[in-house]
């Protein structure tokens, strides 16, 4: 799911978070494209986020990026009332979701949960992937309820 062109959860000024040349940069990259893209080792299979050089479990190097369905289970959720950047001040609050993803054994995920700030989250609530663009030419994968 693509939010609307121009359609924007965060406010503008926030620094953009791409490291486009990093071990991180297919992660980027398929977000642009509206992919969700997490490393899963070709020698035992564990699928592991954020990009390393090695596997998490068996050491092998380079573990290759796949794509997976952006959809998941919130593990834990946090109301944040304070800015955390100058350019957030006067959007709180805000929620903040820990989505285990449901097809990446182990995996989640931080992102911000749309919708009402002071809507009722339940742990286990069944969520989605949301690909914001932004006009800097980098994405965010945001969360909504299913």
């Amino acid at each position: 799911m693509k939010l609307p062109a121009r359609t924007s959860y965060l406010p503008a000024g926030l620094p953009s978070p791409v490291d486009e040349e990093g071990v991180s940069a297919p992660y980027w990259a398929g977000l642009r494209a509206g992919r969700l893209m997490v490393q899963r080792c070709d020698v035992c299979g564990t699928t592991q986020f954020g990009g390393e050089w090695i596997c998490h479990a068996c050491h092998a190097f380079d573990p290759p990026w796949v794509e997976v369905p952006a959809r998941g289970r919130i593990y834990s959720w946090e109301r944040v009332w304070h800015p955390v950047h100058p350019a957030l001040a006067g959007h709180g609050p805000y929620l903040a979701v820990l989505v285990e993803l449901a097809q990446a054994a182990g995996v989640r995920m931080l992102g911000n949960l749309l919708g009402d700030p002071m809507q009722v989250v339940t742990i286990g609530a069944e969520v989605e992937g949301v690909y914001e663009h932004h006009e800097e030419g980098y994405s965010l994968l945001q969360w909504r309820l299913r």
